[in-house]
C-alpha cells in the first residue's frame, strides 16, 4: 500500500484522557458520513480518498440479498397472517417486529456509511461485527423467517423443497450443525480464524474474501442463537458462557496486544487521525465489553426462563392415581 494515497501523515491521539479525544474524532467522522454517497467502499482501497469510505455502500449483492429476504417475507407473512386463527395473530406480528428490527440492523451494517468505516477503522468494523452477530441475528432467528419465505413459493417449490429437505444426509447434516456443540464449535471457529491476521487482513484487500468473512459470521450466528432459542436449558445456559468467556478473552488479546496484528489500519486510520494502535484497542474493548454484556445478560434470561418452567412442572399436581 503506498503512502502517497492518503492525505494526512500518521498522528497519535492527545490530551487526556485519550478515550474521550478518541471517541470525539470517532462523532466528527460519523457525522461528516451522514450525506450518502455512490461508492462501494467495503475494504481497503489505496486509489480512493479517505471520503469515500465514509459513504453508503451500495453493493448490489448486498442490496439484492437484502431485497429478495424482505419482500419473501413480507408476501410469506401476509400468507401465515391470513391463513392463521385470530388468538395466533399476535404472537406472529411480534415474530414479523424481530424480523423486520434484524433485517433494519443488517442495513446499518451492510450498507450504512458503518461497511465503509470499517475499511478505515478497526474499531468500526468491530462495531459492525458485533451488530451482525449479537444484534440481527437473534432478532432474525425470533423473527422465524423460514416458514414466512416458504409460504411466499408457489406451492409447487414448496413440494420440491420439503421432499429435498427429507432427503437423509442433508438431514444429517442439519442435525450436525443444528446440535448445540455443533452451532457452538461453528460460530467461535468462525470467530477465531477469520481474526487471524493473515485471514482478516485478505478480506480487507479483497472484496470476495470480505463477503465470505461476513456471511460466515452471520450463518454461524444465525446457527447459534437458533439452538439457544430451541433449547433453552442448561446447554444453552453453558454454550453463553462459553463464548462469551472466548469471545472475551480474544477482545482481551487485541486490546492488550504491545504491537499491531493488522497493519493494513496503519495509513487509512491515520488519514482519519487516529491512531492505529489505540483504535485496535478500541476495536477489543468493543469484542471485550459489550459482547461480553450480551452473551452473559442472554445467559442470565435463559437461566430465569428455565427456573421458571422447571418451578411451573414441579407445581403442577400430578394425575396419577395414588
Amino acid at each position: 500500500m503506498r503512502a502517497t494515497a492518503f492525505a494526512p501523515a500518521r498522528q497519535r491521539l492527545g490530551g487526556s484522557p485519550r478515550c474521550v479525544a478518541y471517541a470525539m474524532r470517532l462523532a466528527t467522522s460519523w457525522a461528516t458520513s451522514a450525506l450518502p454517497g455512490i461508492a462501494c467502499a467495503h475494504v481497503i482501497d489505496p486509489s480512493a480518498p479517505p471520503p469515500s469510505w465514509l459513504s453508503w455502500s451500495f453493493d448490489p449483492l448486498v442490496l439484492s440479498a437484502l431485497a429478495a429476504s424482505l419482500a419473501l417475507y413480507a408476501l410469506g407473512y401476509r400468507q401465515l397472517r391470513w391463513r392463521s386463527r385470530a388468538g395466533a395473530r399476535v404472537p406472529r406480528d411480534r415474530q414479523a417486529a424481530a424480523f423486520l428490527g434484524g433485517w433494519a440492523l443488517l442495513v446499518v451494517a451492510l450498507v450504512s456509511p458503518l461497511d465503509g468505516l470499517g475499511g478505515a477503522l478497526f474499531s468500526a468494523h468491530m462495531i459492525q461485527h458485533e451488530l451482525l452477530m449479537i444484534a440481527a441475528a437473534p432478532l432474525l432467528v425470533l423473527g422465524r423467517p423460514l416458514g414466512a419465505w416458504m409460504w411466499a413459493l408457489p406451492p409447487r417449490w414448496r413440494k420440491a423443497i420439503g421432499s429435498a429437505v427429507r432427503w437423509r444426509p442433508l438431514k444429517a447434516a442439519w442435525r450436525g450443525i443444528t446440535a448445540p456443540a455443533g452451532a457452538w464449535l461453528l460460530h467461535a471457529a468462525a470467530l477465531w480464524l477469520w481474526h487471524m491476521p493473515a485471514l482478516f487482513q485478505l478480506a480487507l484487500l479483497h472484496p470476495s474474501v470480505h463477503t465470505l468473512q461476513h456471511t460466515s459470521f452471520l450463518a454461524s450466528a444465525l446457527l447459534f442463537w437458533w439452538t439457544i432459542f430451541r433449547h433453552p436449558d442448561g446447554a444453552a445456559m453453558l454454550s453463553l458462557f462459553t463464548t462469551m468467556v472466548h469471545t472475551g478473552a480474544l477482545g482481551a488479546l487485541l486490546t492488550l496486544a504491545p504491537g499491531l496484528w493488522y497493519p493494513l489500519y496503519v495509513e487509512p486510520s491515520a488519514a482519519l487521525g487516529f491512531d492505529a494502535l489505540q483504535d485496535q484497542q478500541m476495536g477489543g474493548l468493543v469484542m471485550w465489553v459489550p459482547g461480553g454484556v450480551a452473551y452473559l445478560v442472554s445467559a442470565l434470561v435463559t437461566a430465569a426462563r428455565w427456573l421458571d418452567e422447571r418451578n411451573a412442572a414441579a407445581a403442577t399436581p400430578s394425575t396419577e392415581a395414588p
